[in-house]
């Protein structure tokens, strides 16, 4: 692995560790055991390393949500791949890093927010139109609406004001959530269906 890869990797597990504010490139620099200078090298400021690290993060998930989205059974089983995805995704991360994001690196927070509200919205949408068609999901979801709902509850734990031990029950949150949207707008076939993976689940 290059010297500009560790860089990265190691930048994002300290900000989803202790966000993005209080880690500094000196604490990047000592992480790795390297001098502040190689990191400067690479990166010119913490503002490029953060836009860095964060787009990466996007371009994964593209990426990962497109595999799943290809292995999937149909669309009940991709929202579990992609319940997955975000258990990994959040198990380490610090709530803070959200809002670190836009209150001190607004223009990395609008590449996430691009991202957001327009692959994350349509990865969902499409998901609703497919389950419909696979009369799996209620007929009667307005897909607009739902999708963006969702959207919203995946990053509502994120919120303190609303969720103030987050810090600690993050995963937890998200999992609630996620079975309630799930539940919500899937009809009896479905649910059947939701209660399979679910045991699969169990038994991996």
């Amino acid at each position: 692995m290059d010297q500009e890869a560790r860089i990265l990797i190691k930048a994002h597990e300290l900000f989803n560790r202790y966000g993005v504010r209080s880690v500094s490139m000196d604490d990047i620099a000592t992480s790795l055991g390297i001098s502040k200078k190689t990191v400067y090298q690479h990166y010119t400021d913490k503002e490029a390393l953060v836009k860095a690290v964060f787009t990466s993060v996007i371009d994964q998930n593209k990426t990962r949500c497109c595999q799943d989205r290809a292995a999937s059974e149909n669309a009940i089983h991709e929202i579990f791949h992609a319940l997955d995805m975000m258990q990994e995704m959040f198990a380490q991360m610090n709530p803070i890093v959200l809002f670190d994001l836009q209150k001190y690196h607004p223009a990395v927070y609008q590449v996430f927010y691009q991202h957001k509200s327009e692959f994350i919205f349509n990865m969902i949408k499409s998901n609703l139109e497919n389950g419909i068609k696979e009369e799996l999901y209620r007929d009667d979801l307005d897909v607009d609406v739902i999708a963006r709902f969702r959207i919203e509850s995946i990053f509502l734990p994120f919120n303190a004001e609303v969720f103030p031990d987050n810090r600690t029950r993050l995963l937890h949150i998200e999992q609630q959530l996620g079975d309630h949207f799930l539940y919500g707008i899937a009809n009896t076939k479905g649910q059947k269906l939701i209660q399979k993976y679910k045991k699969q689940r169990v038994k991996s």
